[in-house]
């Protein structure tokens, strides 16, 4: 298995709050195109707990989806997501994104939210996606980048809390900066007619669904996760990051803004 399991955000309850309180977040944002052809038959590339699988799958009532993950313990949150909410177009499997059990050609639609940050060899990955995937078929891609986030009032120690996010992620072979890197890493994965969508998040006081949802409850709850582990791997001191997560908290005050842009891709099998 190539995939790290090592999820640098962790497996527990806490994090699995933060996923659901991104996803319904950002919704509208990311997801009001994703739409794929009555009846088709799509792959959710590393599921995680649902976070995701609830939005597309209910905006895709009539197609279905087979949502494959690694880990046994966010596909038991999934399914007991989905079940919850009485969706019954999904099908959950457990399976490495690097060795897929599927035939040639045989999905004609690939959805992958996520997930590439966390890779070693994405490259490597998407090229196992496409085999998978039917000719004229799309694969969808969404990815954020750490180093599109900047705030106001600045500072230098929420940049430096940011930074060892960053750096932790690539020390275990992710890349918490590969929303940007998203177009050249289709067409070197041989995929054709690439498109890449930014999708900026831009937070004042004036929207506190997004103060809430997303600084708080997504942006700096991510970075609170990672805290311990950074301090442990001497990135960062506690001191500094303390005060970071600090001043990414003042952002959220009345004068306060914050921005973020995550990126949509969608390429072909052509």
């Amino acid at each position: 298995m190539k995939i790290d399991r090592d999820y640098i955000h962790g497996y527990t309850d806490k994090e699995t709050i933060r996923l659901e309180n991104q996803a319904n977040c950002l919704n509208d944002l990311l997801h009001y195109d994703s739409v794929f052809p009555e009846n088709s038959l799509i792959l959710e590339a590393g599921c995680g707990v649902g976070a995701q699988t609830k939005i597309v799958a209910s905006k895709n009532p009539n197609s279905k989806f087979i949502s494959i993950d690694i880990s046994e313990d966010s596909l038991n949150k999934a399914r007991a997501l989905i079940q919850s909410l009485n969706i019954d177009n999904v099908e959950f499997q457990v399976g490495d994104i690097f060795d897929l059990q599927f035939p040639d050609e045989y999905f004609d639609h690939i959805f992958i939210c996520f997930v590439l940050e966390h890779l070693a060899t994405p490259i490597e990955a998407l090229k196992s996606l496409k085999r998978v995937l039917k000719k004229g078929g799309s694969i969808t891609i969404i990815e954020g980048d750490h180093g599109s986030a900047y705030f106001y009032p600045y500072s230098h120690y929420a940049q430096l809390a940011i930074n060892a996010q960053i750096t932790l992620q690539l020390n275990i072979g992710g890349n918490a900066l590969i929303g940007r890197q998203l177009y050249p890493l289709l067409t070197e994965s041989g995929y054709k007619n690439c498109k890449v969508s930014p999708r900026m998040v831009y937070v004042d006081s004036s929207k506190p669904k997004f103060v809430e949802g997303f600084i708080k409850n997504t942006f700096i709850a991510m970075i609170e996760g990672i805290g311990e582990k950074a301090i442990n791997s001497l990135i960062i001191d506690e001191d500094s990051f303390d005060k970071g997560v600090q001043d990414l908290y003042r952002t959220t005050q009345a004068d306060g803004t914050f921005c973020y842009t995550f990126f949509k891709g969608t390429g072909y099998n052509i």
